[in-house]
Formats: C-alpha cells, sequence, structure tokens
C-alpha cells in the first residue's frame, strides 16, 4: 500500500516514511492512496478471533511487507504485553441497547496506550531493521503525552520530546510524565494551551531541513500508524454484537484522531451506522456539524482536559474524504490560518451528517452525568467518558447498538471524579505510588524558536 498527502503534492509514499513522519511535506496528512475493501479483511471471521489477532488482520494491508508476518506478529505481542486485560479492552453493558467499551487497561490507563505502545514497537523494529536513530516530538493535551513516556521510555535510538499546556492538565497525567526516570525524555511544561502546543509541533516540522537535518518524527495522531493502531479496537467492539443490530460508536473527541479510526472501521466494512461527535464546551466540532462554519474560538478550561482544543488537526482527513479534491483542502487550510475559520457548503455538510451525529455536555453536565451513573451502576467513569455517556443517551435507539468509548480510568481525574459522587475512589497502586516521586519539568516559553535551539544543543 502506498500513501498521499491530503494537499494532493506528494504522492506514492511508502509505510516506511509515513511511520517517521509527522506532517507530509507540503504540510498535509498522509492517508492511503486507496483503502482496501471489507474482501481484504473478512470481517465476518472476526467473531471468532482474539484481539490480537484482529490486530494482526487489520494492520497487515496498511503495512504492506515492511514487517513480514513474524516480525508483525512479535510487534503485537510486545505492544499489548503491559495490558491488565487478556482481551485489551473490555464491553460493559449500562442498558439493554448501550454499552461501553473500557478502553484504560493500557499502562497508563487511558485509550492512547493502545497506539502508542503499537507505534513504540513499530519504531524500534524499524530501527533496529534500517540502523537508524530518531527524535520524536509531540503535543499532548495530557494522554498522549503520558503513553509516549510510558512506550518510549529507554528505548534504543529514540529520543522524546513531549510539550503540554501548564497548569491545564491532571496532575496525574503531569506526573505519569514527569516523574519518569528516563535519560531520553524530556517533558516541558508550556506556557498556553494545547493548541498552542500543537502550533509549535506543526511549525517545527514545516521546517523541513530542521525535522530532516535533526531526524525529528512525530506521534500525534496526525501519524497514520496510530489511526490504523485505533481502527483495531472498533473491529473487536462489534464483533461482540450481534450482526443483525447496527451499531453507533459515540467518541468523546478533541483532536478526532479516535473517532476518525472509527471511520476508517466502517469504510472497510465494520458493522457501523453512525459515529457520534462528543465534545464539552469547546465545542468547534458540533457546531461544525450543525453550521457548517469551522472558526476558532477560546479554550476553555474544563473537567475533560484532554478534550480542550480548538483545532482537531485530523478534521482534515476527512475533509479529504467528502471533497475529494487537494485544491480545496488546501484552500480552506490557508483561509483557516489566515482568517480562523472557513465554511463548508451544504452539499458537502450533508455527506458528513450521513455518517456523523453531534453532542455537547456542559461542565454541569458533566458532573452530574458521573454521578448519576455511579448511582444507577454503582460504577465510576472519568470526565471524558462522562461527556461520551451524556451525549450517547440522546440517541439511544432499540433497534440499534450503542457504544460509548472509555477513554481513561477515573483515577486520572480523581478530583473532579470525586467531587462529582461525593466519595473517595481506589487508585490503582502505580498511580499512588506516582505522588512520592521526583519530578523533572523544564517549563518553556510559547515560542518555537526555543525549542528548536534546545533540540539543536541536545541532540
Amino acid at each position: 500500500m502506498l500513501y498521499k498527502s491530503t494537499r494532493g503534492l506528494i504522492e506514492k509514499v511508502s509505510f516506511q516514511e509515513v511511520l517517521f513522519s509527522g506532517l507530509a511535506p507540503d504540510g498535509g496528512l498522509y492517508i492511503p492512496e486507496f483503502l482496501p475493501g471489507p474482501e481484504t479483511f473478512n470481517v465476518n471471521s472476526f467473531r471468532s478471533k482474539e484481539y490480537d489477532e484482529i490486530a494482526q488482520i487489520v494492520l497487515k494491508p496498511f503495512i504492506g511487507n515492511f514487517f513480514d508476518d513474524d516480525q508483525l506478529c512479535e510487534i503485537t505481542k510486545k505492544a499489548y504485553s503491559k495490558f491488565k486485560s487478556k482481551n485489551r479492552c473490555e464491553l460493559v453493558k449500562l442498558s439493554n441497547y448501550h454499552m461501553m467499551l473500557e478502553l484504560f487497561h493500557g499502562p497508563t490507563y487511558a485509550f492512547k496506550d493502545f497506539a502508542m505502545q503499537m507505534i513504540a514497537q513499530m519504531f524500534q523494529e524499524a530501527l533496529n531493521k534500517i540502523k537508524k536513530s530518531i527524535n520524536i516530538i509531540v503535543a499532548t493535551s495530557g494522554d498522549t503525552g503520558a503513553a509516549a513516556v510510558n512506550a518510549f521510555s529507554n528505548l534504543k535510538n529514540i529520543n522524546l520530546f513531549v510539550l503540554y499546556p501548564n497548569n491545564r492538565i491532571s496532575e496525574i497525567q503531569r506526573r505519569q510524565m514527569t516523574t519518569a526516570n528516563a535519560s531520553n525524555i524530556k517533558i516541558f511544561s508550556v506556557d498556553g494551551t494545547f493548541d498552542d502546543c500543537q502550533l509549535i509541533v506543526k511549525k517545527i516540522f514545516s521546517d523541513t531541513n530542521f525535522s530532516k537535518n535533526n531526524s525529528l518524527t512525530g506521534v500525534n495522531s496526525i501519524n497514520w500508524a496510530r489511526i490504523i493502531s485505533q481502527v483495531v479496537y472498533y473491529c473487536y467492539a462489534a464483533s461482540k454484537i450481534d450482526s443483525q443490530k447496527k451499531i453507533d460508536f459515540c467518541i468523546p473527541t478533541g483532536n478526532f484522531g479516535n473517532i476518525y479510526a472509527g471511520f476508517i472501521a466502517k469504510k472497510i466494512g465494520i458493522n457501523i451506522d453512525k459515529l457520534i461527535i462528543a465534545t464539552n464546551l469547546n465545542d468547534i466540532l458540533h457546531r461544525t456539524l450543525l453550521t457548517g462554519q469551522y472558526f476558532k474560538d477560546k479554550v476553555y478550561k474544563t473537567h475533560s482536559p484532554s478534550m480542550d482544543i480548538q483545532v482537531s488537526s485530523n478534521f482534515e482527513r476527512l475533509l479529504h474524504d467528502i471533497y475529494d479534491n487537494p485544491k480545496i483542502v488546501i484552500k480552506q487550510m490557508e483561509k483557516l490560518n489566515s482568517e480562523g475559520f472557513y465554511k463548508i457548503e451544504s452539499s458537502d455538510l450533508n455527506k458528513l451528517r450521513e455518517d456523523f451525529l453531534s453532542g455537547v455536555a456542559t461542565e454541569e453536565d458533566t458532573l452530574l452525568e458521573i454521578s448519576s451513573v455511579y448511582k444507577k451502576l454503582n460504577l465510576a467513569i472519568c470526565p471524558h467518558t462522562a461527556v461520551g455517556t451524556f451525549v450517547s443517551r440522546k440517541f439511544l435507539n432499540k433497534n440499534k447498538v450503542m457504544i460509548t468509548l472509555a477513554t481513561a480510568h477515573p483515577s486520572k481525574f480523581i478530583d473532579s471524579v470525586q467531587s462529582a459522587i461525593g466519595k473517595m475512589i481506589a487508585q490503582p497502586i502505580e498511580m499512588k505510588q506516582l505522588y512520592s516521586k521526583t519530578e523533572r519539568v523544564i517549563h518553556a516559553p510559547n515560542e518555537v524558536n526555543f525549542y528548536k535551539n534546545y533540540i539543536n544543543r541536545e541532540i
């Protein structure tokens, strides 16, 4: 399989190049030249397979011959070796036709572990194969950074630089990054929002000479290997549902990577009807689906900080799908950069609505939802998951099955959860131990040259 950029100036790119790239050289995001169809995967066979087997089947066409079958098997085995559940994720019943998919059984208790552990093992295998070292730079709204630190700590031939917005992530998320005792990792607390961190990373990658000279790559969800790793759990979850029932997935989302993976799952033949965008007060995606107006607004600080985002990078991939014209994608991205907004015309907006619905949970809604779920089911959920379950209930249909993605363990946001339910909840021992460890963090300005100079000095 070969890849191209959403902006049309880069074509026929190998998986190896995509794996080690952040943005494409023209500023776009990589996508396959052609998506494989359902016949490639035999999705009906997934019902009899374990999670790891499904992962190998789903990943193989996208990877091609870069990793042979034995290598892919070993990569998969190592990627999931730290997961606490044999099934990797668990389906929990909330009501007769509402399920919750727990995606927090990985080492950092968040869904980002599925992709980050996989991509780390791909990197390690590939670097051994091509005898190369790399430097990774990543922006995080909390969980991506923690997952990356866990996955890449002390791996050979890899340095990791993580940028997070100061005072805009939970204490557990911060400590999962800053207490890592790994010489190959540097953590930066940035004076700004996640969007600021993400813009710094994009500007660094847009300097192609700098990126090439410093062997820079990215592991944000702009990296296609992250997306395909997340497609797997949609396939697995759907395989556990009666094939006669259509499935809606509701996804708490900020940067659009998780829900875009669901869109790819649908395109390759998984039994998915609607993908429901669940947002907090930072509701740019909901506003876009309602009005066709994609415009930046203030970034609000909420109980669900991983979704405190106004610029959803992966939405560009969806724009490419609805327009099927890179020139229009370029025009829209240029307008976003210069004027802070763009408009999707009604005919194209209707295409989006064929696959997507959306809803918003306010701060009050989120806390009340955590409380309500706990009272009904004696089940604690994180604020992001609560945004998802709240929005899900607006779209429940007895003729379909709703699956809400539970994106993180409630203990990662323990203050908000305990405030909502009015009592203490148990923390995993690994989280308790974080409070006694020394934090190592570099407080840094919202200025791209600071990071360029730092990277130049360090490597």
